[in-house]
């Protein structure tokens, strides 16, 4: 309990109850309650909640710009999607959806859209659901044509791709093809699809970029780290035959570490055992600091929960680690929003930058195969 009084706490918060409204409230006071042990994955939740019959949006995975002047709005962005994953799926770039960027949305389900009124407001309770949309390459009806879409309900995984492929190809850009980038949004099923799919195809790289920024947790650090810190030794070569390495899977370059403030939980064990197993440099800003961990929800009497942390992690040298403190890292950059909304990524650019410097410092090539004669080990015959 960190040293608190917790009756004495309790007490305290308990004097605010008889003002709570509904169990949104109290939710809240019980999470601030909780909140004075100072402890991270506290958690509190659930309950006897009002039914609030939310309403849903469907999204077109794209983003709109007012054409004031005409009083319609165009079409700015389409991010692209994976259609073949569901989740990931952008109505506007499917099969016969004929649109693209600098279209004009004249009208959804025959409802016309004109400025200054709310475009989503014509998308409400749509997600996944059959919507005609008028549109033109002119901001005019004359002429428009109508196609069937299905909007989606969340296009937070659209964006974040985009964001990910982006920062690839600056990468690429900027190394010409020599360095690779991965980024692992948590520690969880997610996280290990995403370096299976962003870590393999890239692993004859001269270096790689892993970023851990936003990271939401979970427990698989030392899974991925069973794969960086392979080390090669040895190789082997078959007739006609690409050689391979020994491992058999095993990355041989340089590595650097992009992390940040919502690095958390496993985010935070990641950016730590980064540096302690000295795979490279670490980029950006200080960890969250969460590393206190929990196994399950205790029940309350109205089908709440809550959580009770009961695993943390300390040093070889008895010491606690990362609670409350994060993990700092050795090349402290703040990503400033003024250069972000231009396009900058200062703490990616830090990491471009040493990351070459490491591999003009310490090339690394794969080993050639032998000349085939003569065919043994020097040394004395048998």
């Amino acid at each position: 309990m960190n040293g608190l009084d917790w009756e004495k706490v309790r007490d305290k918060y308990a004097q605010l109850v008889p003002y709570a409204a509904s169990r949104y409230d109290l939710t809240y006071i019980m999470g601030e309650m909780i909140g004075e042990l100072s402890n991270s994955h506290t958690y509190v939740g659930g309950g006897d909640y009002p039914d609030l019959h939310p309403v849903t949006m469907g999204l077109l995975g794209a983003e709109l710009e007012a054409d004031s002047p005409r009083g319609m709005y165009r079409i700015k962005k389409i991010y692209p999607g994976e259609n073949w994953d569901s989740k990931l799926r952008s109505p506007l770039t499917e099969p016969g959806v004929n649109v693209k960027e600098g279209d004009y949305l004249v009208a959804v389900n025959g409802r016309a859209l004109r400025v200054p009124q709310n475009p989503y407001e014509l998308f409400v309770n749509t997600a996944n659901e059959n919507v005609t949309l008028t549109v033109n390459s002119k901001p005019s009806e004359d002429g428009a044509r109508h196609v069937q879409v299905k909007p989606i309900p969340d296009d937070f995984g659209l964006r974040e791709l985009k964001w990910i492929d982006t920062n690839r190809k600056k990468v690429e850009a900027a190394t010409n093809g020599r360095v690779g980038y991965v980024y692992l949004p948590d520690m969880g099923s997610d996280g290990l699809s995403q370096f299976v799919k962003q870590f393999f195809p890239q692993i004859r790289k001269e270096g790689i970029i892993f970023d851990v920024r936003y990271n939401g947790g979970g427990f698989v650090d030392q899974l991925i780290f069973e794969r960086l810190r392979r080390m090669l030794a040895g190789m082997t070569a078959a007739r006609n035959w690409e050689r391979s390495t020994i491992p058999d899977v095993v990355f041989y370059g340089s590595m650097v570490c992009i992390t940040n403030q919502y690095a958390a939980s496993d985010g935070d064990f990641f950016s730590y055992f980064f540096k302690q197993y000295k795979l490279g440099p670490l980029i950006g800003e200080r960890t969250w600091g969460g590393v206190r961990g929990i196994r399950g929800n205790i029940p309350l009497i109205d089908g709440g929960y809550i959580t009770r942390p009961e695993f943390s992690l300390y040093g070889l040298d008895s010491k606690w680690l990362i609670e409350n403190r994060g993990v700092a890292p050795e090349n402290e950059i703040d990503n400033r929003p003024d250069l972000v909304v231009k396009g900058q990524d200062p703490q990616l650019e830090k990491a471009i930058e040493l990351v070459m410097q490491q591999i003009e410092a310490n090339p690394k090539k794969l080993p050639p195969r032998p000349p085939d004669l003569p065919p043994y080990p020097p040394g004395p015959g048998l």
